[in-house]
């Protein structure tokens, strides 16, 4: 009846999106599934709580709609205008976003989702590019958010930089890999080469890292090509699980085979180790016509890069900054913190405190690390004597897992007869002894 009564005055509608009857019939009823409204122009609109499920919005004006607790499940919102749009609540499962128009004001808070497609469907690929790339997997609580975040925080950049992230989009595809409970920098390094050299063709750089502490880790990477993303995802964490997992033993032989590793793999790890520590951190790198462009932003880190390499860590916390920060601070805080071990029982067999203590100073001594090696091997040191205080505390143990990687991969490059090489081939393995690793 209502409708009805809508049709018998549709000459006052004219000219606005309630000419289209079948717009009209979505407004009234709230009902929109399997139907088709590309390239409307409905900005505005109120739907919340529609049911849009399979519904077409290809090139559609949503922008400044009204779509709270909307479901978009399956629908198709490619070249979709979402600009200021809010979408809190809304039910994304299944949805098509290629090239959809989002800007840092559009409402995203709360979305449903657990798994999403980058492009639309075609016969011979009828579920492209979906998201978790594991065709196996959902999405946990939070990581849509975590996907999507990246892609907010960049929208800004690439508007100052006067580029349209829907042309970037189509010339790479992302790898998102999410740690759950922390990472092991120097196995999601390794585990990376790994796969980086198993599949050459993918072309796979790390551009993004997101998380917060020893929490849940957003990492991710660009591929080329037609690569299969869900493949590659089993197979970096099958990598990764089997290297975290190696005695003290393997590992020193895998480090001693990759003495010569890719400088972007060193980089990697020695980055992933600074910021687990942090108390919150978010590192880009933004590809524009193959360079990689620094963006910050307030209380997080930043770092800028070329042809894929991470070059290291620009700022930390909300106003902290590592540069400028000297060898004799860093030096200093490391000799505070190992003075506040107990003393050897054993006069004659050297205890944590000791091995901390020569292991400092032949690090110090050292003439062919740079301050920046120094100050990375210096800081794992300092873990390793905070660690100290509650040696049998499981975190503690997985925290001097990866500081003891850290520096077994700082002094791999480094000559054989070289006094740290030597003094740390005694001290390490003693100090996971310690540890009971």
């Amino acid at each position: 009846m209502a409708i009805a009564a809508l049709d018998e005055i549709g000459a006052h509608l004219e000219g606005t999106y309630l000419q289209e009857v079948k717009v009209r019939k979505l407004v009234i009823t709230k009902d929109g599934r399997d139907k088709n409204f590309d390239y409307l122009n409905i900005h505005g609109l109120n739907l919340e709580n529609a049911n849009l499920q399979d519904a077409s919005f290809i090139g559609t004006d949503l922008s400044k709609a009204t779509l709270q607790n909307a479901n978009f499940s399956g629908a198709k919102l490619a070249q979709t205008q979402l600009y200021q749009a809010n979408l809190d609540g809304a039910c994304l499962t299944g949805a098509y976003i290629e090239n959809w128009g989002i800007s840092t004001d559009t409402q995203l808070e709360g979305i449903k989702c657990e798994y999403i497609y980058m492009q639309l469907p075609s016969r011979d690929d009828p579920d492209p590019c979906r998201k978790p790339d594991n065709r196996k997997e959902i999405f946990k609580e939070g990581d849509f958010a975590d996907f999507i975040a990246p892609i907010i925080k960049t929208l800004n950049l690439y508007k100052t930089q006067n580029i349209d992230p829907r042309k970037i989009s189509h010339k790479f595809k992302t790898l998102d890999l999410f740690h759950y409970q922390g990472i092991d920098p120097a196995a999601a390094a390794f585990a990376i080469s790994q796969v980086a050299e198993k599949y050459p063709e993918a072309d796979l750089q790390v551009v993004a890292l997101e998380g917060r502490g020893q929490e849940k880790i957003h990492l991710q990477a660009r591929v080329t090509g037609d690569i299969n993303r869900s493949e590659l995802n089993q197979e970096y964490f099958q990598k990764y699980t089997e290297i975290q997992s190696l005695t003290y033993g393997d590992l020193q032989a895998l480090l001693i085979g990759t003495r010569e590793k890719d400088e972007r793999i060193r980089s990697l790890e020695q980055l992933l180790a600074n910021a687990i520590h942090q108390p919150k951190f978010y590192v880009e790198t933004i590809q524009s016509q193959g360079e990689f462009t620094m963006s910050e932003s307030k209380g997080n880190i930043s770092i800028g890069s070329t042809q894929g390499n991470i070059s290291g860590i620009a700022a930390t916390g909300e106003n902290a900054s590592m540069i400028g920060v000297t060898m004799g601070t860093i030096s200093g805080n490391v000799t505070n913190t190992i003075s506040q071990l107990p003393n050897s029982p054993e006069p004659e067999k050297p205890g944590i405190k000791e091995l901390l203590q020569e292991l400092q100073n032949v690090i110090e001594a050292d003439t062919n690390l740079s301050d920046e090696d120094k100050a990375e091997a210096l800081e794992q040191v300092q873990t390793i004597a905070e660690a100290g205080q509650k040696p049998e505390d499981g975190a503690m143990q997985k925290m001097v897992k990866t500081a003891l990687k850290i520096l077994k991969g700082t002094i791999a490059e480094l000559p054989s007869a070289e006094e740290l090489v030597k003094v740390c081939g005694t001290i390490l393995p003693a100090i996971a002894t310690f540890f009971s690793l």
